[in-house]
């Protein structure tokens, strides 16, 4: 026994000397990695992550940041667009102790605003808004930009000098776009009719199908659709008529149903979420800021139209488009003319 315990220490002692064991003394802990931690992002999605249209376009842009900056991410998803249970998921997100939390859309800004006061030690951002604080920001995709375009799209195309508009919620940004939207129309058409209508859900296929039948019985031959998961229902009701076509918003959804779809208004709000993180990142991010990103970056904000739009209707888009970006002309983002509404 006494030599296989002799046998033991020197061979201890051999594998220490050549460096193969590192040796740790009494009370310490070995040496903590170098590498670098990464940075967690947690989101919070009034909606769906796979609602093809706002929530899943704020998603992919968590997405991106994960697989191009590298940061670690989280998201909470579901949750009703009601002050009480944004804030509530804003607090869970939060006590996980990310780096950043990302609120996607501007129904959160009143949630945002109370909770980031609760977590000074966390950066907060709210998507599509314009509210600020100690540690929180606004990135705001300017979706009336292209929302603009489609307004000055549908003012040219529409032959029967009515068209019409759809939402469901009346966040800030809804309601600049649905105003560009209206201003486009009068800036190519002054003579054109815009019906509006906020029906208070962006995700209800069937209140979304009524609401479009009737628009179109009222003569609208171009729709523009601010909605989310609903978005078909508008499509079945323009198959079932026969009648009208589609602006969509957030996508190209022109490449989805080029018959449906004669355009699509992008702005694509998962660019804001992006660029949040990436100032995380870069030591960048300065808290009670507002960051815009407007038409001057094309990859976010644009307006795409299907392949049988005319030469001489894009032609038009693109210089109209260039105004807006040189400051000739001036969005409207106030709206105060009646409103459509369907018993």
């Amino acid at each position: 026994m006494k030599r296989k315990i002799m046998a033991l220490a020197t061979s201890m002692v051999m594998l220490s000397g050549c460096g193969a064991v590192a040796a740790t003394a009494p009370g310490t802990t070995p040496a903590e990695s170098t590498e670098p931690k990464k940075p967690h992002v947690a989101m919070l999605l009034a909606g769906s992550s796979k609602d093809n249209g706002f929530m899943q376009s704020g998603y992919a842009g968590l997405k991106r940041a994960e697989e191009e900056l590298g940061v670690s991410i989280s998201f909470k998803e579901g949750v009703a667009p009601n002050p009480d249970d944004l804030a509530a998921s804003l607090r869970e997100l939060a006590s996980a102790g990310p780096d950043m939390v990302i609120a996607h859309g501007g129904q959160n800004s009143d949630a945002a605003v109370t909770v980031s006061k609760e977590f000074p030690e966390v950066s907060f951002v709210v998507t599509q808004a314009n509210v600020t604080g100690d540690n929180l920001s606004s990135y705001e995709v300017l979706q009336e930009h292209s929302a603009w375009l489609a307004g000055a799209a549908a003012g040219l195309l529409t032959e029967s000098n009515v068209v019409g508009h759809m939402s469901g919620i009346r966040p800030v940004p809804g309601l600049k776009g649905r105003a560009a939207f209206v201003d486009g129309v009068a800036h190519t058409n002054p003579e054109a009719t815009v019906l509006t209508n906020f029906s208070g859900n962006q995700d209800d296929i069937e209140l979304s199908r009524k609401i479009a039948a009737a628009e179109i019985n009222a003569g609208a031959d171009y729709i523009f659709t601010m909605l989310n998961a609903g978005r078909p229902g508008v499509a079945d009701a323009m198959r079932e008529s026969g009648k009208a076509r589609q602006f969509g918003n957030v996508r190209d959804f022109t490449q989805d149903d080029p018959q449906i779809f004669a355009g699509s208004a992008i702005a694509d709000s998962g660019a804001a979420a992006f660029q949040a993180v990436k100032d995380l990142v870069d030591g960048k991010f300065e808290p009670g800021s507002t960051n815009h990103i407007g038409l001057e970056n094309s990859d976010a904000v644009r307006l795409t139209l299907s392949p049988d739009v005319s030469e001489e209707v894009r032609t038009k888009i693109d210089g109209l488009a260039q105004q807006i970006v040189d400051g000739t002309i001036t969005v409207k983002t106030e709206y105060s003319g009646p409103e459509f509404t369907v018993d």
